[in-house]
């Protein structure tokens, strides 16, 4: 048994079992490498590609699922010599560390813009909470996309938000706890904390809770 779908553009037929994560077949079978096995446990967002143009953590999705479906990759997008937008905005703010969460970020990311190509700066963030960077470069990444979704004509500093006030003791009691992970259209984010086989612990940095001006 076979399971047709379409990658990139790509029509293909798949002959591993219906259960296979998605993430494998992308991988192992099509030598698509940019989507990152990070948790397993569909938590950190490492893994994240579009699925019919919706932001999925596909080693969580099994492959049955993408039948008859469009999935999109990061390769999908653009390569080195012809980025999309969001890619080039990566770049240009020199959003990643490490780099192994960021092709995960930008396709969050892109999924936003297909739908809200201006969104707002709450938006974003809540948009791409259930990724994790463990580098801390959220606030790059924020840039990145404020770079990407600005209108045309627009400069760098009509995109960022107005500087935060100084913090009282009272705001700081009320905000909520750093641990605490806020609710997420994916079943599967809502728990901040995840472990990986290493038994390493993979924490949630919540993107609405930065300031503005704050630089990891």
């Amino acid at each position: 048994m076979t399971v047709s779908l379409t990658v990139n553009g790509t029509a293909h037929d798949i002959a591993s079992p219906p259960d296979t994560p998605l993430l494998y077949v992308l991988r192992d079978e099509l030598g698509l490498n940019a989507a990152k096995y990070g948790c397993g446990l569909g938590q950190c967002g490492a893994c994240t590609v579009h699925l019919d143009g919706r932001a999925i953590f596909s080693c969580v999705t099994p492959l049955a699922a993408a039948a008859g479906r469009r999935v999109t990759t990061l390769e999908g997008l653009g390569g080195p010599d012809s980025m999309n937008p969001l890619q080039q905005a990566f770049l240009d703010e020199q959003a990643a560390q490490c780099g192994y969460c960021i092709a995960g970020m930008i396709m969050r990311a892109q999924a936003l813009l297909d739908v809200t190509p201006h969104p707002d700066e709450a938006t974003i963030r809540a948009h791409m909470q259930p990724n994790l960077c463990r580098c801390g470069t959220h606030m790059r990444i924020l840039r990145a996309i404020r770079r990407a979704a600005r209108p045309a004509g627009a400069t760098r500093a009509d995109a960022l938000p107005a500087a935060p006030g100084p913090r009282t003791a009272s705001a700081t009691a009320s905000a909520a706890p750093a641990h605490t992970a806020p609710a997420s259209d994916h079943p599967a984010a809502a728990t901040p904390c995840a472990a990986t086989e290493a038994g390493l612990p993979v924490c949630a940095l919540d993107m609405r809770q930065l300031d503005a001006g704050e630089e990891l």
